[in-house]
């Protein structure tokens, strides 16, 4: 196309010189000089990187996957994800402020938080009208990327360190059409201060507000080793801690659920239930529960669940 333009041009110069009265400033040529303008401009915007996930390896460890039939675990994230959904998307009874930022996280490490953040936006991939974005914030032990199977590199941290750097160029376009991840970035000396960052508040507010249809799920730090979780948490719209059944000290769960009063919404996950007990929901490998009133945010979670 542009060697024909530019074939056209050289020729209309050819009859402007042997005289034949050509406008100074044609149609065509105009046409040349903005072909040249995009073509510069198109150099200057960054690219997501494209990653190809191995569906069928996810779904051979309990990973939910778009292309695998339908499964039990799947069919509990489908119940999951759906008051996130409406929250995120402001259909809910009231307006949650930053709702589309989902933190996943636990109290202690193990309880299997990295698993049910890739679970849940696995899920939520499916969904018709949103799309996702998955970001690995626990940067002092990331593990999404491994988990998937897929290689590190820059991402969250290198964000926040340069804020002139366009967030697209760091995101991750995979083989599921509707999901997008952010790796946790380059290590960082100062990694979980930088969560806790000014820089990391901006960037969080950039992604609440880039893409209407798009939800964000966090990958967060344990919230009873560092202070970082909490403060990501008083910025995000709703919490997911996630519990493994047998394992996690009632008084651990409820200092973890103190950490987290800011958050409007809190939705707790019973990892590794053998029972269902009352109040919980479940199909034998994950049982759920709100931790929170979905409309005014008081605690409310069961005691004998544990």
């Amino acid at each position: 196309m542009s060697s024909l333009i530019e074939q056209a041009a050289q020729r209309m110069e050819q009859l402007r010189q042997a005289g034949v009265d050509m406008p100074t400033s044609p149609p065509l040529a105009s046409a040349v000089d903005a072909v040249k303008k995009s073509a510069i401009e198109a150099q200057s915007i960054p690219l997501s990187r494209y990653v190809e996930i191995d569906l069928d390896a996810l779904s051979a460890v309990g990973i939910v996957s778009p292309t695998a039939p339908r499964s039990q675990i799947a069919d509990q994230f489908r119940v999951i994800k759906r008051p996130l959904i409406s929250n995120a998307m402001g259909k809910s009874a009231s307006v949650i402020v930053n709702g589309n930022l989902i933190m996943v996280t636990s109290a202690l490490p193990g309880e299997g938080k990295s698993f049910t953040a890739i679970n849940l936006a696995m899920s939520i991939a499916t969904e018709l009208d949103n799309t996702v974005l998955l970001v690995d914030a626990d940067v002092a032990r990331p593990s999404v990327m491994k988990k998937l199977g897929l290689p590190d590199g820059q991402g969250l941290l290198d964000l926040v360190l340069d804020e002139s750097t366009d967030m697209s160029s760091m995101l991750l376009k995979t083989n599921i059409d509707k999901l997008t991840i952010l790796p946790s970035g380059t290590p960082h000396a100062r990694a979980t201060e930088l969560l806790a960052s000014d820089a990391m508040i901006r960037l969080l507010d950039e992604m609440a507000r880039r893409y209407k249809d798009r939800i964000v799920v966090f990958d967060s730090p344990p919230l009873l080793l560092t202070t970082e979780a909490r403060v990501l948490a008083t910025h995000m719209g709703q919490v997911v801690v996630v519990v493994q059944a047998e394992r996690t000290l009632q008084s651990e769960v409820r200092h973890a659920l103190a950490t987290i009063e800011a958050c409007p919404v809190k939705l707790m996950l019973l990892n590794q239930a053998r029972a269902v007990s009352k109040g919980v929901y479940g199909y034998g490998g994950y049982n759920y529960g709100y931790g929170a009133d979905m409309s005014s945010g008081k605690s409310g979670y069961p005691q004998h669940q544990f």
